[in-house]
């Protein structure tokens, strides 16, 4: 399945401007990457991967968070950097899979990716609140692979 039967430009523009705004009232990064298959077979295992390929890592407070789509495996993944993961408690991101899930089997998978998206940036900015020093440590677009 090509990637625009997926996700429209549009909704793919929408994605965008969704990490833009969660992200006016955290320093935390929030990045979607997005591929047609699971290369590893497991999501969060090709989730780390990707997250390590994006240098996610490389943030001043270690606050980044990857949702991490393969579309035609029909699989996902979200995960934090460990300066997230040392402040959220553990079950944090099993509602943050059951939110876009519950989108996913709906066929709104651009609105269940910028529901997690909006609920990611709440909770940073629980902990990593936006200061006036802030900058932009991660790109806002959406990252793809073949």
């Amino acid at each position: 399945m090509p990637l625009i039967d997926f996700l429209t430009e549009d909704e793919q523009r929408r994605i965008v401007a969704a990490i833009g705004s969660a992200e006016k009232c955290t320093s935390g990064e929030i990045r979607v990457h997005i591929e047609p298959k699971c290369r590893r077979g497991d999501a969060m295992k090709r989730a780390e991967q990707v997250f390590n390929h994006l240098r996610m890592y490389e943030t001043r407070e270690r606050n980044a968070v990857l949702i991490y789509l393969a579309y035609e495996s029909r699989v996902f993944a979200i995960i934090g950097d460990c300066g997230i993961h040392s402040r959220v408690p553990a079950d944090y991101w099993d509602g943050e899979k059951e939110l876009l899930l519950s989108h996913l089997k709906q066929g709104r998978a651009a609105d269940g990716i910028c529901a997690v998206i909006a609920s990611i940036g709440k909770r940073l900015a629980e902990y990593f609140p936006w200061t006036d020093n802030d900058i932009n440590e991660q790109s806002d677009e959406i990252s793809f692979s073949e």
